[in-house]
């Protein structure tokens, strides 16, 4: 199976890559509809909309691209383990492991926009909104540079 698994490696890797795109691209732009959303009226029409463009952003585009991720992942490890041994594999770890946190945090902040709360403020959205971006370029810096 390992064999197997290195001999897709770089196809493996490609779509791992493409899924991380994915992944970030949705995370970069939930926090932005929830700026939208702010300035909504509440129970207007707007709001109805931005609860359904959050819900089908996350539903179809963050979540299938984070179990992506993680599945190839946890593919390349499997027919590579020696990562494990790599000091800038664990700095690359624990930036998407805070990314995935991230993630389930705006998940819970889409579920109560959608019962017409408004979590935190439009300033903060306009703020958070970069998080995932800044630890994605540590998780790609490591990843290319191999640093230690």
């Amino acid at each position: 199976m390992r064999d197997l698994l290195l001999s897709a490696y770089p196809l493996i890797k490609a779509t791992h890559i493409a899924a991380v795109i994915a992944w970030m691209a949705g995370m970069m732009y939930l926090p932005r509809l929830f700026v939208y959303h702010h300035q909504a009226e509440k129970g207007g029409e707007a709001e109805r909309f931005f609860v359904t463009m959050e819900r089908r952003l996350l539903k179809g585009i963050i979540n299938p691209a984070m179990i992506a991720v993680w599945a190839l992942a946890g593919l390349m490890l499997y027919a590579n383990p020696a990562l494990f041994g790599a000091g800038w594999f664990h700095v690359k770890l624990a930036a998407v492991l805070a990314i995935s946190a991230i993630h389930g945090w705006y998940a819970q902040a889409r579920r109560a926009f959608e019962r017409g709360e408004r979590p935190r403020s439009e300033k903060f959205w306009r703020i958070v909104n970069e998080v995932p971006f800044l630890l994605m370029l540590v998780a790609v810096f490591m990843a290319v540079l191999k640093p230690f």
